[in-house]
């Protein structure tokens, strides 16, 4: 399959149904830096280390690197979500339902963002792909349970290994400057916190890069008349398109995700804030590296709670979280529902 840049850009002009999935594909990609993305910078704006728009163009950049690298290093997160779901062999009915699932992604997500509460794209992208599955399928032949249960795997691991791994490299950083000056330490902090948040917006792009970008490039499969892409390099370009369409996601929607995370949840001092970033990176890095598909949101909001639990229980706004979790909660249900109707009422019509 040609992949070039000018291939595709005719190939766009030349189908409506590509045209369609490639306009979704990136709207879901702007949701996702307008909910997602804020999340990886968002202990850093709020400890005053960095301001707002620097804070975006970083996560931008770091966000493509996280793409173009870990792509290149280890794709293992895009096949597992590619391989999640059987479309069945006819390709035009298959571009059909994915453009449902794409709809119905950016219809939930944008929904639960108006109400400033962090949504997961990672997740909403499952539930949107099994709905349309199930839909196309008539029944649940059209979902790998052994690809999917990866997904359970990541949302318990992201709490379980966030929280602990925000609680123990805070409490490490805590014994470790016990003795030091107060303002020495906020200076190296500070710096420390802007590295904490350019890992954590790699590692972001690392993982949901792989995954919006493997969405796009199936679409193109179907249209060629491939139900796989096996084999098929992904291109500069391509990762360069989504990382900018996501870096001005974040930046019309992202203080007050922001604020949210950053703010509401605990408040922050600089070295816990490091202490996040740091330990929510590398929660990120264990799980790209091993193929499972997590939530950004999931595991920084995890490691936050964990940081704050350093101090106390009480220091953590549980209002908060309990909001985040009921949205969680209902994004399979919500997501799966809007993308099998869709899907239905898609096929019906064409």
């Amino acid at each position: 399959m040609d992949v070039s840049l000018t291939t595709f850009l005719q190939q766009v002009l030349s189908s409506p149904a590509l045209a369609i999935t490639t306009l979704l594909t990136l709207g879901v990609i702007f949701v996702n830096g307008w909910t997602d993305a804020p999340n990886a910078i968002a202990t850093c704006v709020t400890t005053r280390c960095m301001r707002v728009r620097p804070a975006v163009v970083m996560a931008a950049v770091f966000n493509f690197l996280g793409v173009l690298i870990m792509t290149q290093l280890n794709a293992s997160v895009a096949s597992t979500i590619s391989n999640m779901v059987d479309f069945g062999g006819d390709t035009n009915a298959a571009l059909i339902a994915l453009c449902a699932a794409l709809f119905s992604i950016v219809v939930y997500s944008v929904g639960a963002s108006l109400l400033g509460i962090p949504t997961s794209e990672s997740h909403s992208l499952i539930a949107g792909l099994s709905g349309a599955a199930i839909a196309i399928q008539g029944g649940i032949g059209g979902i790998n349970m052994g690809e999917w249960v990866k997904v359970l795997y990541g949302l318990a691991a992201s709490l379980l290994i966030g929280f602990a791994m925000g609680w123990i490299v805070c409490k490490a950083v805590t014994l470790v400057c016990a003795g030091f000056d107060r303002r020495r330490t906020n200076g190296f902090f500070q710096y420390a916190q802007i590295a904490g948040a350019a890992c954590m917006s790699f590692m972001h792009g690392a993982q949901d890069g792989q995954k919006f970008i493997g969405v796009l490039f199936l679409g193109m499969a179907f249209c060629n008349g491939q139900s796989s892409v096996a084999g098929v390099v992904i291109p500069v370009w391509l990762m360069l398109l989504c990382s900018v369409i996501m870096g001005v996601g974040t930046s019309v929607g992202g203080e007050r995700i922001i604020k949210s995370v950053g703010q509401d949840m605990v408040h922050l001092e600089k070295y816990q804030g490091f202490s996040a970033d740091l330990s929510s990176a590398l929660c990120l890095l264990v799980m790209t590296v091993l193929g499972i598909p997590v939530s950004t949101t999931h595991t920084k909001t995890s490691a936050i709670m964990g940081v704050g639990a350093v101090r106390r229980l009480s220091a953590i706004n549980f209002g908060v979280v309990r909001d985040m979790m009921l949205t969680w909660v209902f994004t399979f249900p919500g997501c799966g529902i809007i993308s099998y109707a869709m899907a239905r009422l898609c096929m019906l019509v064409f």
